[in-house]
């Protein structure tokens, strides 16, 4: 298994993944806004995004938003999106990829990563295995979307 930084060369291996994990989160499949999304993503360097591949196939990715700390003046990260193909899940690829970003926190001093996921997601086990704490913080979100 190797890991890579995804550049644009990557894109048209990670947008089946990238649709694949909407997909998990019960949205439609939408290729089209999908290579928009990831498009602007990687030529603004938005995020960071690492991808797995085992025998040059795409099998997993996850993807890195900055954000900082106003309260510790930190620059720290946070883990969005997570995914591994079924065929490829309990292969150590999620982990690989979690390691992954945790050395580019180290390596760039951040704070941390936070990890934004669905309360029922089973990859939690993995998270904590890793090292994640769950935040006792009371988190809220607005939506603009009714």
């Amino acid at each position: 298994m190797t890991i890579r930084k995804a550049t644009i060369d990557q894109l048209e291996d990670l947008i089946p993944l990238f649709d694949g994990y909407r997909k998990f989160y019960k949205q439609k499949s939408n290729l089209p806004k999908t290579r928009e999304f990831l498009l602007e993503r990687l030529k603004n360097n938005d995020s960071v995004i690492f991808m797995a591949y085992i025998e040059d196939k795409a099998v997993g990715f996850t993807q890195l938003y900055h954000l900082f700390s106003s309260v510790t003046m930190e620059h720290m990260y946070l883990l969005n999106d997570l995914y591994v193909v079924d065929r490829c899940r309990g292969k150590g690829v999620g982990q690989a990829l979690i390691n992954k970003a945790k050395a580019l926190a180290i390596a760039e001093n951040q704070k941390g990563i936070a990890i934004q996921t669905a309360h029922d997601n089973p990859a939690q086990e993995l998270y904590k295995r890793l090292g994640f704490v769950p935040d006792s913080d009371l988190h809220f979100f607005w939506t603009n979307k009714h």
